[in-house]
């Protein structure tokens, strides 16, 4: 009781009040700009998904044309063990060169990441 009075007389009581909304105020903001990150991270994560099947539908039906063109001066399954064998040699130079590509792709994330903060 004694606090009360003295903060009332102090107007202090009014300052805490204030204080405390503005606190408030600023936690329910942190949470919308959180909540509005979040969305704009998943619809970019659903746009590469679907650029990705997308991409991958059109990788495989064209290596099936490749395929059946090169089947046809030198048999089928021959065209077939001919684009396998171009996916392999792709495999193994991705997994050769992994270190490589690991590292520019961190330097150029890095470097996207420092300028969307400014």
């Amino acid at each position: 009781m004694l606090k009360d009075s003295i903060l009332k007389f102090l107007k202090l009581d009014t300052l805490i009040e204030h204080l405390t909304g503005f606190v408030e105020t600023r936690i329910e903001l942190m949470k919308l700009e959180i909540k509005e990150e979040v969305a704009k991270a998943m619809a970019r994560v659903l746009i590469l998904g679907l650029l990705m099947a997308v991409f991958t539908l059109f990788i495989m039906l064209i290596s099936m044309a490749v395929a059946f063109k090169i089947g046809e001066s030198l048999g089928a399954s021959v065209g077939f063990a001919i684009v396998a064998g171009f996916y392999l040699l792709v495999g193994v130079l991705l997994v050769l060169m992994r270190e490589g590509i690991r590292e520019t792709l961190e330097k150029q994330l890095g470097e996207i990441m420092k300028k969307k903060k400014k």
